[in-house]
């Protein structure tokens, strides 16, 4: 079970530097095919800087760091279920840019009889000069773990 006092907890910021390979591969692998998101020429023709982030994208960016976090809260990835995601942009990032993360857990809850855990975490994504990029939101679900589950059923049946 994870501690429900988590809730609340300001994670570490990081930054995250866009890239452009990361774009394009990231485009191709969830069927962008608009030339805005594999060209830089076409993106400027668009009145782009430079190659625009697709909206899910920056919830990949929080992914990669997302697992320290749970790791260090007892929680191992194998029993993690995606369960809703969510954002608002205040404006489009793009190639090049660099953004910072600011992450929070604002609750963790038992669901199904505590069969499950539902953690929600809202980010805040910045520019360097603090100019807002977008607010996600993600709730992830944590199973319990089967040792646990036994370890109540013995002692229940006890």
């Amino acid at each position: 079970m994870i501690d429900p006092s988590y809730a609340g907890t300001r994670h570490p910021r990081f930054d995250a530097e866009v890239e452009r390979g990361r774009l394009r591969s990231f485009a191709a692998a969830v069927g962008l095919d608009e030339a805005v998101f594999h060209d830089v020429d076409a993106a400027r023709a668009a009145g782009h800087p430079d190659l625009p982030v697709p909206p899910t994208f920056l919830f990949g960016l929080e992914l990669e760091r997302s697992q320290g976090t749970l790791a260090a809260m007892g929680v191992e990835m194998a029993r993690v279920l995606h369960i809703e995601q969510g954002f608002v942009y205040h404006s489009t990032a793009h190639a090049g840019d660099r953004l910072t993360f600011a992450p929070v857990l604002v609750s963790v809850r038992a669901h199904r009889g505590a069969r499950l855990q539902l953690l929600a975490t809202e980010t805040a994504v910045t520019r360097r000069d603090g100019t807002p990029v977008a607010d996600l939101r993600q709730v992830l679900a944590v199973r319990e773990d089967p040792a646990s589950r036994d370890a109540r059923s013995t002692g229940a049946a006890s």
